[in-house]
């Protein structure tokens, strides 16, 4: 694998200033300046310096590295990332930048699953972590138990409980930067098409993903798993924590940007999951600017394993590098007195339909989520699935299968 000798980007330590007055328009409110130092991370456009990471069991194609990031407080920070290349290859591959949520790190097994898959990869680290344990680490400043490295920036503080400090040394401020970074670094790889670079996040990877895909329109696609914006009215900790937060309502909310996001998108979750309700994430998929799918696989599971595990995320890389579209997406949808209606286009074969309702009320991951039939019609690469809706239906989805993977209709609630 090319190790690359670049310097850093001269402009790092410029983005954590204001732009000079002549680039900069008024400010239109409050929060304005803050927005618009946000969105000037998408100019992180050059790639980072890299160094070998020592001590780690590395192949010709796959290797553990440190990156050169943003400073912050005046120090120095470098991310701990693993990248890798398909072992078989011919000619440009496409990449993909991986991020991982709460608890994790940058994963080397979740890099070597997408070189299984033809794709680059770059998993990152993005709390000053490396992937070892440390005991000590655990009442420490990283409490999740992985070894802080010595050019750590700033580790995650709740939700957004570092709302605080100047918006350069908060932890989603680096996060976002080191997503881009690693972006700027993949597909500089001669070895990796530029063009075909997306980007996949698990739970906090998620919100990241979110947030980024509104910042930097470089990537080909975007894969959020649990994630989402639109967190503040959230009936759980998250709307709890952010429902007065007026910096995240005006500033990182990725709902703030998301039609900025032109790239493909696939939204992936579980209508259990207790952290992001499946309202949350409609409103943010409704919000984006580009092409979706949907995927909700009921008992999923909300962890690392359950998403990289299933083949929902490859299939639709694979298919955005190929065809530049998702493989099925939804073209019409209705919901009736007692029924519902929905139609998809798909390049595959679908199986079968399977109506997700519920009669319940409040957060969508304590609902009791039921499945039956649907019938499923088809004209060529038309679909068409319809059910009944059970008496007392307070929301639903339609799940249709193509053997292992599963792609849904949009999420629908009914209100009185």
């Amino acid at each position: 694998m090319s190790v690359l000798l670049r310097p850093v980007l001269v402009g790092l330590i410029c983005l954590t200033c204001t732009m000079p007055s002549s680039a900069q328009p008024r400010p239109a409110g409050p929060f304005d300046a803050q927005r618009q130092q946000l969105l000037a991370l998408g100019r992180l456009t050059e790639a980072p310096a890299v160094q070998d990471a020592a001590g780690y069991k590395s192949s010709q194609n796959v290797k553990a590295i440190f990156f050169d990031a943003l400073p912050w407080k005046g120090k120095p920070t470098k991310v701990f990332a693993w990248w890798g290349l398909p072992d078989d290859r011919q000619g440009k591959v496409p990449g993909v930048v991986l991020v991982h949520g709460g608890g994790g790190t940058a994963f080397k097994g979740w890099v070597t699953r997408w070189n299984d898959h033809g794709f680059a990869a770059i998993s990152i680290a993005v709390e000053g972590q490396i992937d070892k344990k440390d005991p000590s680490a655990l009442s420490g400043v990283i409490p999740t138990g992985w070894k802080q490295h010595a050019w750590s920036g700033p580790c995650r503080k709740g939700i957004y409980h570092d709302s605080a400090e100047p918006l350069e040394d908060q932890w989603m401020y680096h996060a976002v930067a080191d997503t881009i970074l690693a972006n700027s670094l993949l597909r500089s790889l001669p070895e990796v098409d530029a063009d075909k670079v997306g980007l996949m996040g698990i739970s906090w990877g998620g919100v990241i993903t979110s947030t980024v895909v509104g910042i930097d329109d470089r990537f080909a696609f975007a894969i959020p798993v649990y994630g989402c914006g639109h967190l503040f009215d959230a009936p759980n900790h998250y709307g709890r924590s952010l429902g007065n937060d007026q910096l995240y309502k005006k500033v990182w909310d990725p709902m703030v940007r998301l039609s900025n996001a032109k790239m493909p998108i696939l939204w992936f979750s579980w209508p259990q999951d207790l952290h992001f309700p499946l309202d949350c994430q409609a409103a943010s998929y409704r919000a984006a600017g580009g092409p979706r799918m949907v995927t909700l696989v009921p008992r999923m599971g909300h962890g690392h394993g359950p998403a990289w595990n299933r083949k929902e995320a490859y299939a639709f890389a694979e298919a955005i590098v190929q065809s530049g579209e998702p493989w099925c997406r939804q073209t019409e949808s209705e919901t009736g007195e007692r029924t519902c209606r929905v139609a998809f286009w798909s390049q595959k074969p679908i199986d079968k339909a399977v109506l997700v309702s519920t009669t319940d009320s409040g957060i969508t991951g304590r609902r009791k989520w039921v499945e039956s039939a649907a019938e499923l019609q088809n004209s060529g690469q038309q679909w068409q699935a319809t059910a009944r809706l059970p008496a007392g239906t307070t929301a639903w989805f339609i799940n249709l299968a193509s053997g292992p993977l599963v792609v849904s209709s949009d999420f629908q609630e009914i209100k009185d």
